[in-house]
């Protein structure tokens, strides 16, 4: 099973783990590690594929019904509901998004984490600027998961409208479409929200095909998973 394991300054007490696509049991088109099952995937598989994940987990992830949209939940609270972010002060109460050219987000603070599903639209609503101020702690860090790079993520006028204060993050390609970069975007507002500390964004789900998952580039397929949670024993 190949993760990505954030190379960046968490606190100690921070853990965190991010899926590729290989190491499951899924069929094509959505082989091998799916872990989405809202997409066509054979729902045995996929249960079989997240028992796989949860081996490596303190506890059962607290799965989101993600909705682009900015809504954030407590995981410490009961209510949990439609949303594409997730924070948590308790420890092994495990944070997770799932993604396919979409941005996973991650925060970390000493006695917080968060995870976040930050697609254009996402962004565009502010789900960066809803979430720091929730966390509610000072010196804050920061990790951009796989995403759709660049060259690959082709947008009309409505995105460029919707992100007007980062347009520095686009770039005019040659049809007169543009091209998107999310990891600029999110590095944007971050710093805007007061954190510098940004690591990661270093991946392009659309061109890497033999370890993400695309929507872009594939239409059906599967999803990673990114999971963050404070580890009890630190």
């Amino acid at each position: 099973m190949n993760f990505i394991v954030p190379d960046w300054p968490a606190p100690s007490n921070v853990r965190c783990l991010i899926t590729t696509r290989t190491g499951g049991v899924s069929h094509p088109p959505y082989s091998s590690l799916n872990l989405g099952s809202h997409v066509g995937d054979d729902p045995l598989h996929v249960a079989q594929n997240r028992r796989a994940i949860r081996n490596f987990l303190p506890d059962e992830p607290k799965w989101l019904n993600q909705i682009h949209g900015n809504r954030i939940v407590n995981l410490d609270e009961p209510e949990t509901s439609d949303a594409d972010g997730a924070f948590t002060r308790q420890p092994n109460v495990v944070c997770a998004i799932m993604t396919a050219d979409c941005l996973p987000v991650l925060l970390s603070g000493r006695n917080t984490v968060a995870a976040l599903h930050a697609g254009w639209r996402g962004l565009a609503a502010g789900i960066i600027e809803k979430t720091v101020p929730v966390m509610g702690e000072n010196a804050l860090v920061a990790y951009l998961g796989p995403a759709i790079g660049q060259e690959a993520f082709e947008v009309g006028e409505e995105v460029l409208d919707a992100l007007e204060a980062e347009s520095a993050a686009f770039r005019k390609g040659a049809n007169g479409k543009w091209h998107a970069d999310l990891y600029a975007v999110a590095r944007m507002k971050l710093e805007k929200a007061g954190i510098s500390g940004v690591h990661g964004g270093n991946y392009c789900t659309y061109r890497d095909a033999s370890r993400f998952f695309s929507h872009r580039r594939d239409g059906k397929t599967g999803r990673m998973g990114s999971f963050i949670w404070l580890d009890h024993r630190l």
